[in-house]
């Protein structure tokens, strides 16, 4: 439990500490005004209490990647609780705040047009590309999961084909109807529920002693099942990605830039919605563990399961909290992928509109815009499951490996000290790479199936290329001046 309240006390006292500075560095300016005043238009540029971007901008990174992927991560031992912590202060919060106020900055735009603004228009055709295929993924995904668990907890009539239709209905509603209105009145409600979730079980573990096998006297070795084949770095990395980093929350920050009050909130919003995601991470990475026993039995029980995190969330919330336990983790297991594949198909539709320049004010553009995004999903839903997640796990974070490096341009171009970016960029591309190189798949056989070392090997490699790219890139370009730097 000492570790845990540890961890606990780092990561809030991160968001006052390393935010402020990142804050500081960026320099957040509350007499400019923001696009939603500038640019408000009643569809997505709203102007909303900042209590409620906050909320909204926490469900939309969160759903159940800090639940599930935590669970799935701990498997790995005592290491996952350090990355939860240090990725999510020094890496995850950052690459969020920084992504989402050059968006504030640059007038709301979207994650393509940020990264083109800074690495050029080849790089922001690539982004385009690939960021499309990730959204749409992200789509697909969160309709079948949530369709198959309403199916499975409502008479044999009401299938998964039909469930899957309703939420396919619902996302169309929630990219068409302007943001305050569905998005805008539902997310602060789940937003709170999730937190509460979190909330609940770390007090009864406190309140109730549990003990929390955490394992950190017996060092810090690989504790997952399969050994050799899943090691720490890069595997765990790619498993615990909302709770430390993902590059899919750059492409929903700037739905929340174009519907802030003011700069001065940029951190808590943006950074601290990232902190509040690491929180739930690390709460459910302890409960895991707590309520199984030990890494082995938490394996164990995994095995026994089909390795369904879902089963055992619905299990520590009704035994911990009760018959309300049992409704949280309803509605965390159904509602929270529901609210993310929602904001993909609208940051899909965003994205693309922003591509082709289609103002989004008329609503037979915004449905014209969205046709071919449902077209296409429909497509994928067809495609295998597990493929689609092994593909979402790297495309995810590969992802951040471009936000991050366009946002360290976009600060050197300012004068400003770029390495809080740079460094977790460094970092992010060699993992990626190792990552891709060793199972690109998601898997602990399939993929390139490189050895190990030589896939750490290319991994430091193409970070060091970066790096030099961009240091020899620095040196050439003139640094904007403090009135044009803001």
């Amino acid at each position: 439990m000492t570790a845990f309240i540890i961890a606990l006390i780092t990561l809030i006292a991160g968001y006052f500490l390393y935010g402020g500075l990142v804050e500081k560095i960026f320099r957040t300016d509350p007499s400019r005004p923001t696009p939603a005043k500038t640019m408000a238009d009643g569809i997505d540029y709203v102007a909303m209490p900042t209590w409620k971007v906050y909320l909204i901008q926490f469900l939309n990174i969160a759903g159940v990647g800090p639940i599930f992927g935590a669970i799935m991560g701990v498997m790995y031992g005592p290491a996952a609780f350090i990355w939860i912590v240090l990725g999510t202060i020094f890496a995850g919060a950052v690459h969020d705040f920084i992504s989402g106020m050059i968006s504030l900055r640059l007038g709301g735009k979207s994650l393509p047009e940020i990264v083109g603004s800074q690495l050029g228009k080849r790089i922001k055709v690539v982004m385009s590309i690939f960021t499309c295929i990730l959204l749409v993924m992200v789509i697909a995904v969160f309709v079948r999961t949530p369709a198959a668990l309403l199916a499975s907890l409502t008479p044999d009539h009401l299938d998964g084909t039909f469930w899957a239709i309703c939420i396919f209905l619902y996302y169309i509603l929630a990219t068409l109807l302007p943001v305050d209105k569905l998005i805008g009145n539902l997310y602060p409600l789940f937003g709170f529920a999730l937190l509460f979730m979190a909330v609940g079980i770390m007090g009864y573990m406190i309140y109730n002693g549990v003990e929390i096998p955490n394992g950190f006297s017996d060092g810090l070795f690989n504790r997952h099942p399969a050994g050799d084949s899943a090691p720490i770095f890069p595997m765990m990395c790619i498993s615990i990605a909302c709770g430390a980093i993902s590059g899919f929350h750059a492409t929903q920050s700037p739905m929340m830039a174009r519907c802030l009050n003011n700069e001065k909130h940029g951190r808590m919003v943006f950074y601290g919605a990232m902190v509040s995601e690491g929180i739930v991470a690390l709460i459910w990475a302890a409960a895991a563990i707590a309520f199984t026993g030990g890494y082995d039995r938490l394996a164990a029980y995994m095995a026994s399961n089909g390795q369904d995190a879902g089963i055992l969330v619905h299990e520590v919330c009704v035994k911990w909290l009760g018959a309300f336990g049992g409704v949280l983790a309803i509605l965390g297991v159904i509602a929270a992928p529901i609210t993310t594949g929602d904001t993909a198909m609208r940051s899909l539709r965003l994205i693309i509109a922003d591509s082709l320049g289609i103002s989004q004010k008329r609503f037979l553009k915004r449905l014209m815009v969205t046709l071919p995004i449902i077209a296409i999903s429909y497509i994928l839903l067809q495609v295998n499951f597990e493929v689609l997640w092994r593909y979402f796990a790297w495309c995810n974070q590969t992802l951040s490996i471009f936000t991050l490096w366009a946002c360290s341009v976009y600060l050197a171009r300012c004068g400003k000290n770029y390495l809080i970016t740079m460094l977790p960029a460094i970092f992010m591309t060699a993992l990626c790479l190792t990552f891709i190189c060793y199972a690109p798949l998601g898997s602990y056989v399939d993929g390139v199936g490189l050895p190990l070392i030589v896939s750490e090997c290319i991994g430091l490699t193409g970070a060091v290329v970066c790096t030099i790219l961009f240091m020899n890139w620095r040196r050439m370009i003139p640094v904007l001046t403090p009135v044009n730097s803001k």
